[in-house]
């Protein structure tokens, strides 16, 4: 047995060099698609909230929307002053995302700005280990000669797929997860829906094990609009979750249980015209239900694509023996009251609360993305370090 003083000694020299040996002992996994083209794709990231947070906070880190984060989780597009809302520590939201195809792979890449307080980890841990600090540190250079200082641009790599948003010949998009402490496979499948081997195909796994800190691609089914004669405009919608369109005049709302776009207006701006369908007093999303000695006429007035500010629709009459034609029903509720797996996982706090960790970030609302040319070209999969036992290196150094 080792003596206190000499496993002092051990534990003093194992600190000092683990930086560089825990790193060796292993690492998490991400799952990556190769590209070739130059498209884009719609994508998720699921973001667990690192502290309190307001939407403004978590739409600027991400460079994305704060309507289009909300309407990603179906939440009420109309609350008051949605920016300044408080999302609790640990709550969970989908960050709708841009999937870009860089250096022949699929990924998001976006600028941040370093503030006085951050660190690697730091700044890891605000992006929800979506990226981890030895990412941030390779791809940015930082090292002795050229250290993390406040006010510096930094990129911030973060991990997307598209698979032609297909999924078994099915309309999807994928999210982006990293995997917590306590979850399997089968957990993560029951939670949002796909089945282990789906999980497993996928994810190009050898076996049907994950481990905390792993980023697997989720797939969500979706709605599409390719089918619906849109004038000059492509939409896919993640079930359960609504996306924003006609500059954000119209909001399209992908039906759980028929995987059906249902669009009306948005309500968050002033300004919309030619919301109305023609010949008629029904606006967009609008159904009118009449019976008749054979079942219903039913009229509805459906969103038709845009070209700048003008929105085009269009009247559609039909007649059903029933009123409940093809499982649609007329009569269903406001599409933000429809489940969402994700949603009851979100907490709003009232009022602002004070947060004991910096803000990364304030107030903005537009989208913006940034690449940087001197990204390296990576063709096989990208890895990141997690936290690592001690207990590990010191069974190596015993």
């Amino acid at each position: 047995m080792m003596r206190s003083n000499q496993l002092e000694q051990l534990l003093v020299f194992i600190f000092i060099l683990s930086p560089t040996l825990l790193v060796l002992v292993t690492h998490a996994k991400s799952t990556i698609e190769a590209c070739s083209s130059t498209d884009s794709c719609t994508s998720l990231l699921s973001y667990i909230v690192p502290w309190d947070s307001k939407f403004s906070e978590i739409a600027y880190r991400f460079q994305v929307n704060v309507f289009d984060v909300l309407a990603a989780n179906s939440i009420n597009l109309t609350i008051p002053s949605p920016g300044n809302q408080i999302l609790q520590e640990k709550s969970m939201l989908k960050i709708p995302n841009s999937c870009a195809c860089v250096d022949g792979i699929r990924r998001s890449i976006i600028a941040y700005t370093v503030k006085a307080a951050d660190s690697l980890d730091l700044i890891s841990q605000g992006y929800g280990e979506l990226v981890s600090a030895e990412q941030i540190r390779t791809m940015n250079g930082i090292g002795p000669k050229n250290p993390l200082t406040s006010g510096q641009s930094i990129m911030i790599q973060l991990p997307c797929t598209c698979f032609n948003n297909t999924n078994n010949g099915v309309s999807s998009v994928y999210m982006s997860y990293v995997v917590q402490s306590g979850e399997s496979l089968s957990s993560i499948g029951r939670e949002f829906g796909p089945t282990l081997m789906e999980l497993v195909s996928i994810n190009g796994l050898d076996q049907p094990r994950v481990d905390p800190g792993d980023i697997l691609a989720i797939p969500f089914s979706a709605c599409s609009s390719a089918n619906l004669n849109w004038y000059n405009e492509s939409l896919i919608v993640p079930n359960g979750s609504i996306a924003l369109t006609a500059n954000d005049c119209v909001k399209c709302f992908c039906r759980p249980s028929s995987l059906k776009l249902h669009c009306s207006p948005s309500g968050i701006v002033a300004s919309c015209s030619h919301l109305q369908c023609k010949e008629s007093d029904l606006f967009i999303g609008d159904v009118s239900i009449q019976q008749n000695a054979i079942g219903c006429n039913v009229s509805t007035c459906l969103y038709r694509g845009h070209n700048g500010r003008k929105i085009f629709s269009s009247l559609e009459n039909s007649t059903h023996a029933n009123c409940s034609a093809d499982g649609e029903d007329y009569s269903a509720g406001s599409p933000e009251q429809s489940p969402n797996p994700i949603v009851p996982r979100i907490s709003l706090s009232p009022s602002p609360l004070p947060s004991s960790h910096p803000p990364m970030g304030v107030g903005a609302y537009g989208p913006t993305s940034t690449h940087n040319p001197n990204i390296p070209n990576y063709s096989t999969l990208l890895t990141h370090a997690p936290s690592h036992s001690l207990l590990v290196v010191l069974f190596f150094f015993l």
